[in-house]
């Protein structure tokens, strides 16, 4: 019999990405027996047994995180809509009628989505905390209280507690004084080798300083250590200004919520198994109503929205919870979880009786609220190709390659974002809203075969505008059918379509455009960048620069669809993440939110993993 079959399990979690990695880690660790099902693979595994041809690289190296979001190992491509009207969103040009979407990339693989993101770690506002705390009246979702996870999260090797414990003679390790996901700066800009870039860099940066530091090296030092967007005291408001983006590797190789599940495991393998390729279909509930297990299929490549899908349909198998106390949560994010929801007949009334799917709860909120960033792209053409990817092919063994593996510098040894701008769209946003990051890559969203700019483009330089915040609420999940196999169905609402009846979206991305371009005019003036390529020159009024943000914008930090909050608010969990009406059912991912968190919903995730442990421990 199955490992996963063969006892009752204290506690079955769906999805092994930053909530329900992180939760797992921490149930095990405090002796309980969790069963883990993930319906990806391992890419590591899979790459020893030789089926993969470009892993481990495309996980490992940040540079290659583009690739590692297209690569078949792992990848899942979601088709979604920004529009429900067909000539509105046939404007977008990632748009395809063929495919009845637009590319959403999410992953497929032991660590869920951690294992292709470009490890950027920031994490949220205090007010996203206070948020849940006021709309839940829970007070441990308090921003004061909420500080304690992202202290069990960060291993900030850089930090002066850090290198004060270990001049000391003491390891931080040790001492409590650090987590277990290491965070790290971006390379120094020096360690780029690439002296334009450089130059760029410091002459922006000093653009913000007010005659701070001025030489070279002085200003470059002083960003990296005032620049720390994560090392703001708490109670002294929110970061601004110019910032390095802190990523989640270890001596500049991705390190994410894998990691963290096998080494549990290899410390309890008694308590913790992982079964690989299970899709879950549906969650079991006992005669008292109670949920008692899952039912997945077992088989590689079962979900259609994998590039390659298999004809199979897999085997059917359950796995069971314990009949005192065990529980059931699903981690499978804003897409997953609230179609597993609905197939196990927890949603809206009318949409399950659509499908034929006995209705166990009637549950409107599911599905609803999805939110996300907007984000779009200001291209340009550098008068000269970047002198740091003039041997990059953004393969195993290219020179940069090998800077990589023997020293951990070159272009490689980041994910691409090498100065971030955080700023309030206007005076009276409560918290900083807009997150601007240089590339020196060609990057305007995803589409099939998006990386590829990035491997033909050596003179490219992107600034990426993301707008956090937002107003839209209007976003939905549904079912495409009742098959489990069959992705949903995804409509984001953009602008005009969604909730956002001010325009305060659209207003506050054409005015960080004007801000960033700004930011470039002198560069173009002198000739170092020799042309702005998008939105072009020629858009220049706000209407014109409205309809190229309605038409090219897009996102990748899909959340809200299972949000906390009351049945009557829309709401589906309480503030201890329980579904409501319902026994033994927990929500643990980005889809538990009420409001899209901070800038990059990654950090926040985690820190919900870590909180749902404590919940569930002490409950």
């Amino acid at each position: 019999m199955p490992i996963a079959e063969s006892q009752p399990w204290d506690t079955i979690i769906v999805g092994t990405g930053a909530g329900g990695g992180t939760l797992a880690a921490r149930l095990v660790e405090a002796g309980q027996r969790v069963c883990v099902l993930e319906a990806g693979g391992d890419p590591r595994l899979e790459k020893e047994s030789g089926t993969v041809p470009r892993l481990p690289d495309d996980y490992d190296v940040p540079g290659f995180h583009a690739f590692a979001c297209e690569n078949e190992a792992m990848a899942w491509n979601f088709q979604v809509r920004h529009y429900a009207d067909e000539a509105r969103q046939a404007r977008d040009p990632k748009y395809s009628a063929a495919r009845q979407g637009v590319l959403y990339p999410r992953a497929a693989g032991l660590g869920g989505c951690t294992a292709h993101n470009a490890m950027i770690f920031m994490r949220p506002h205090d007010s996203d905390w206070d948020h849940i705390a006021n709309l839940t009246g829970d007070a441990s979702w308090r921003a004061h209280r909420m500080q304690r996870y992202f202290a069990r999260l960060e291993a900030c090797q850089h930090r002066p507690i850090w290198r004060a414990l270990q001049r000391l003679g003491l390891d931080p390790s040790g001492h409590g004084w650090h987590g277990w996901l290491h965070t790290e700066r971006s390379v120094p800009p020096e360690a780029l080798e690439d002296a334009q870039l450089v130059d760029m860099l410091a002459r922006t940066a000093r653009n913000f300083t007010h005659g701070l530091p001025t030489p070279l090296r002085s200003l470059l030092r002083w960003l990296r250590v005032r620049g720390d967007p994560n090392a703001r005291p708490w109670g002294r408001g929110s970061f601004e200004g110019l910032c390095y983006t802190p990523m989640s590797t270890a001596n500049h190789s991705r390190i994410g919520a894998r990691e963290r599940l096998l080494q549990v495991r290899e410390k309890h393998p008694d308590r913790l198994h992982i079964e690989l390729h299970a899709l879950a279909t549906r969650v079991l509930f006992n005669a008292e109503g109670a949920a008692c297990g899952v039912e997945y299929r077992k088989g590689a490549r079962l979900y259609r929205a994998h590039p390659a899908p298999s004809a199979a349909a897999g085997d059917t198998r359950q796995v069971q919870a314990k009949p005192d106390g065990g529980e059931v949560i699903l981690c499978g994010g804003a897409f997953n979880t609230p179609q597993l929801l609905m197939l196990s007949g927890i949603g809206s009334a009318a949409a399950l009786q659509a499908h034929g799917i006995p209705l166990r709860v009637d549950l409107p909120g599911v599905g609803r609220n999805l939110q996300d960033r907007y984000e779009v792209a200001l291209t340009h053409r550098m008068r000269q190709p970047w002198q740091g990817l003039k041997e990059a092919r953004f393969t195993r063994g290219d020179p940069v390659w090998q800077r990589w593996k023997n020293a951990r510098s070159g272009m490689y040894a980041a994910s691409g974002a090498l100065l971030g701008l955080i700023e309030k769209s206007s005076p009276d946003q409560p918290e900083p809203d807009i997150f601007c990051m240089a590339l020196p890559a060609r990057f305007e969203g995803y589409a099939p075969g998006f990386s590829e700019l990035i491997r033909q483009h050596s003179d490219s330089l992107t600034w990426a505008i993301l707008k956090a915040h937002t107003a839209n609420r209007a976003g939905t999940v549904t079912l495409r059918s009742a098959d489990p196999l069959d992705p949903p169905l995804v409509n984001f609402r953009y602008f005009e379509e969604g909730s956002d009846v001010a325009g305060t979206d659209l207003q506050a991305v054409v005015q960080a455009i004007r801000a960033v371009r700004r930011l470039t005019a002198p560069f173009l003036a002198s000739g170092l960048i020799a042309e702005e390529c998008l939105p072009g020159p020629r858009l220049q009024s706000d209407a014109e620069l409205a309809a190229y943000v309605r038409n090219t914008a897009w996102g990748h930090h899909a959340s809200c669809s299972c949000p906390m909050g009351p049945v009557a608010g829309g709401g589906v969990l309480g503030p201890d993440f329980r579904v409501h009406g319902t026994r033994g059912l927990r929500v643990v991912d980005a889809s538990v939110f009420p409001r899209i968190p901070g800038f990059f919903i990654a950090a926040a995730v985690y820190m919900v993993g870590e909180k749902a442990a404590d919940v569930i421990l002490n409950s």
